[in-house]
């Protein structure tokens, strides 16, 4: 069609009632004068007219002949399709309200997971490189270490040796304390290559990034600053850039701000050079080879793979293996490795986000089932109406697709109601994500999830409608010759039956799964952590490392500060620590060699995990003491000529001396050179350091006061609700030091809740989707149950007329309502072992198959059905047998 003939055609549409009107008048013309011409031949008047009538065709199908041939028949009919369907909504707005909401629920849920998976997975990263950007790691599995991250002398190595990469910078992140804006600012600190930016291609706001060489010795201290921070905490001040603060006893000048971008790894508050970092900048870690703890990005080069930069990794990692046999001892088989960024940023999200969707995914399947069923029913009351509509004419294809718009409309309302519950969903969605990916604070609704919105409504609407009409449309010639009332449609009634078969096959999957989580997530809160958390707060205190350069001044202020508040009313003791429980990050491990004991030439050193921790600190936190004793205030300070000494846990005592008590006496140097040899006089309980699912590994306690650092976890154990101490502490801190900032209030008990956030959350959302797939199949059952009572209803009567007892009626109508559900329950526990392999890894010390929990979730899905055909089967029993012969 040439786009003449196609706007003359939408013209014609445009004026359709009146081309309708003409096409009418000469219609009856020609059918006058052909009855004429009938008449004046001899014809009787009636007879004429009738045979006119019949040579010209009905007036309805002229003029639909007329429409098609002048104007646009496929929209015109879509658009007749529509008003027609819309009026069939209104003739039945309970119905369609239901399955409306049903549908709403079904499709809300992918929308939302979809925008999760959607931003975390399939989104690329917001930087103009994303497709080359690498993560470098160094595991050494001979070590049992996973990444080792690296050293300033393998950053320099690989820069100078990679040939496919053509950018490498690296990255850590700490804590300072910012001065120059009011009060003093803890800041989280990214401290990276001068390249950093222009290796991820991010581009600032204001200012600039950095430049080669700021981050060289002597160069000038710069800052950048992240655009939140700059927005939150600085106000967004346009005039921000050449501003001076004040940090590390040094001025910084501020040269650029962030665009509001996500950060990686970390969302920090500043940026700095290497150069400007005190510790980094330390002769002492620059050189340092096996002073490791930087993370390091690359970019490939232009037309380099990532299985050749990973290949030439290897190699050199070879080469300095072989050059540096000290600092990569054989045994620990160390190695140089690479992975794109993105699969490094989403690897924690992926299993449950995916399983999440795919959950979603069976719910939508459910609610299609349950709408299909609801259309059945309604299209059995339709069938006369459908039968005359293609007695007079329609074709099938014609009365199909009406009916596949009738239920596109509903499923896009319903769509239209989905979207709108992923928008309001979209925070908890942040918020739950976060447990998992840095990446979810990109989560929103595009246009991506609109697309997909649509295409599953419409998918959804088109098969919904499709099988329903299919079947509906069965022998419609008889379906003429079927009274209204009393009819029994058994074909609808196995349609009906088929569609409770995958509802309950799909509820039981998700229902299994859910059991399996819950189960898992019970065992793990009944984990003995190996500590007492209650009534125990904790508090980070920040000193300054410009103001506080020596051991002893830090030292002061912490036994000024304990002795403080252990006068607090309600205080039982307090403790410092560098870490304690639950308080995040990752185990930094340290080298350990114990005396007597030299580790071969090429064997990897034992590791441990270093803590320092004050006297009272066992007894605040509530670590059992199990061999020896614990600190005492006695003991001597961190000096050379002083009896080191050095308590551990009963992972380490077993593990390297066979017994608690035989590890008393022995003597460990962690660490070094210089070797510093301690001597073991206690054994602790083990501790749940880093969650309740890990292992307790090896760890170490040094004494504070032979190791104390200038940020330390304030503990203090309250005889009742320790949170209403909040205030007095902090209050405690800045009467002593006022530009020391305190942070992570909690209390330690909150922090043993917070950890099971995620497998918690996780859990809910199954089981809110398992118990929402159950509640529509059990409407589905009881839906399909009632519809069969009701279309058997003068059959039941016959059948009680003849002597059926109450009874019988009762278990003939809860066989035909559970015979489905038990095929259903067949398929589904085929399906629930497959899909609960998936979940193995989300599961804690419960098997996928555990068979109490599918015996469990299998007989409460039977009862639950066995309800829903209760209902309707109490209803059967008390039909009139008179009435029901008379009806």
């Amino acid at each position: 069609m040439n786009p003449r003939t196609l706007f003359r055609r939408i013209g014609r549409v445009a004026r359709r009632d009146q081309l309708d009107a003409e096409a009418e008048r000469e219609l009856a013309f020609h059918v006058d004068m052909r009855t004429a011409q009938l008449t004046e031949s001899g014809t009787p008047p009636e007879e004429s007219r009738r045979r006119a009538l019949a040579e010209f065709g009905g007036r309805i199908q002229v003029r639909e002949s007329c429409r098609d041939a002048r104007g646009l028949p496929l929209f015109e009919t879509l658009a007749q399709d529509f008003r027609y369907g819309a009026r069939m909504i209104r003739r039945s707005p309970g119905s369609a309200a239901v399955a409306i909401a049903t549908l709403a629920l079904g499709i809300g849920v992918n929308a939302a997971f979809f925008s999760a998976v959607n931003a975390i997975l399939l989104r690329p990263l917001p930087f103009t490189h994303e497709n080359r950007l690498l993560l470098l790691h160094q595991p050494a599995p001979g070590a049992g270490v996973e990444d080792a991250q690296f050293s300033p002398p393998e950053v320099r190595d690989l820069a100078e040796q990679s040939r496919t990469l053509d950018s490498i910078a690296e990255y850590h992140s700490m804590e300072f304390t910012l001065l120059g804006h009011g009060d003093p600012i803890r800041v989280r600190t990214g401290v990276v290559s001068a390249s950093f930016f222009d290796l991820l291609g991010v581009r600032p706001a204001l200012g600039r990034t950095f430049r080669a060489g700021e981050d060289g010795h002597g160069a000038p201290p710069v800052l950048v600053l992240s655009h939140d921070f700059w927005q939150n905490t600085l106000g967004g001040d346009p005039a921000i850039v050449g501003k001076a603060f004040e940090m590390n006893d040094r001025v910084h000048t501020v040269v650029g701000v962030l665009p509001a971008l996500p950060q990686y790894p970390d969302e920090n508050d500043v940026y700095m050079p290497v150069s400007a970092c005190p510790f980094r900048a330390r002769k002492g870690w620059d050189e340092n080879r096996g002073g490791r703890g930087l993370t390091v990005f690359a970019r490939r080069r232009i037309g380099s793979t990532t299985e050749q930069a990973r290949r030439e990794l290897g190699v050199i990692a070879a080469r300095l293996r072989t050059r540096y046999p000290d600092a990569y001892p054989a045994g620990a088989r160390s190695t140089f490795d690479a992975s794109p960024l993105r699969d490094d940023l989403t690897r924690n999200a992926r299993l449950t986000f995916v399983a999440l969707l795919a959950t979603a995914g069976f719910v939508l399947l459910i609610a299609c089932a349950n709408v299909a069923n609801l259309t059945l029913a309604r299209l059995s009351r339709r069938r006369r109406e459908l039968a005359v509509r293609a007695a007079i004419g329609a074709g099938r294809a014609r009365i199909l697709r009406q009916l596949v718009t009738e239920s596109t409309m509903i499923a896009l309302a319903g769509g239209a109601l989905g979207l709108g519950i992923a928008l309001v969903s979209r925070h908890f969605l942040v918020s739950f994500a976060g447990r998992f990916t840095p990446r979810a604070a990109e989560i929103s609704v595009d246009g991506r999830v609109l697309l997909f919105t649509v295409a599953v409504s419409l998918v959804t609407g088109i098969a919904f409608g499709a099988f329903p009409g299919l079947r509906g449309m069965r022998d419609l010639a008889g379906a003429l010759k079927e009274s209204d009332e009393g009819r029994t449609v058994a074909g609808g009634r196995r349609g009906n039956g088929l569609l409770v078969i995958p509802q309950v096959a799909v509820s039981l999957v998700l229902l299994v799964a859910a059991g399996l989580l819950v189960k898992s997530l019970i065992r793990l809160s009944r984990v003995d952590p190996g500590f007492a958390p209650e009534n125990v707060l904790t508090a980070r205190v920040s000193l300054d490392w410009s103001r506080y350069t020596k051991p002893e001044q830090s030292r002061a202020l912490y036994d000024r500060l304990l002795e403080k508040v252990s006068g607090f009313p309600g205080v039982r003791e307090a403790a410092v620590a560098s870490a304690f429980p639950f308080s995040g990050g990752t185990p930094f491990n340290s080298d350990m060699e114990i005396e007597g004991r030299p580790t071969p030439a090429g064997q990897a050193a034992p590791q441990v995990y270093p803590q320092v921790v004050g006297p009272a600190f066992f007894r605040v936190v509530g670590i059992p003491l199990l061999r020896g004793r614990a600190f005492t205030d006695h003991e001597m300070p961190d000096a050379r000529d002083a009896h080191l000494v050095v308590v551990v846990n009963a992972a380490f005592a077993r593990r390297y001396f066979g017994s608690e008590a035989a590890a008393l006496g022995h003597r460990i140097n962690i660490g070094g050179p210089p070797v510093d040899w301690r001597e073991i006089v206690g054994v602790v309980g083990d501790v749940k350091q880093f969650g309740l699912d890990k292992p307790a590994g090896e760890e170490a306690y040094v004494p504070y006061v032979q190791g104390g650092g200038n940020t330390m976890r304030v503990l203090v154990r309250a005889s009742s609700d320790p949170e209403r101490l909040s205030r007095q502490l902090v209050a405690a801190v800045h009467e002593l030091d006022r530009t020391a900032p305190v942070s992570d209030v909690h209390t330690l008990e909150r922090l043993k809740h917070s950890s099971l956030d995620s497998p918690r959350l996780t859990t809910t959302l199954f089981t809110g989707f398992a118990l929402l797939a159950l509640a529509i199949a059990a409407a589905g059952i009881g839906a399909v149950t009632a519809f069969s009572v009701g279309q058997r209803t003068r059959e039941i009567g016959i059948r009680m007329a003849l002597g059926a007892s109450k009874r019988d009626v009762l278990g003939m109508v809860l066989r035909q309502g559970m015979r489905p559900v038990f095929i259903g329950l067949a398929i589904g526990l085929a399906g629930a072992f497959a899909f609960a392999r998936v979940l193995s890894a989300l599961l804690y010390t419960v098997a996928p198959t555990d068979l109490p929990t599918f015996l469990l979730v299998s007989a409460a899905l039977v009862a639950t059905a066995a309800v829903a055909c209760l209902v309707p089967g109490r209803r059967a029993v008390r039909v009139d047998p008179m009435v029901a012969l008379r009806s």
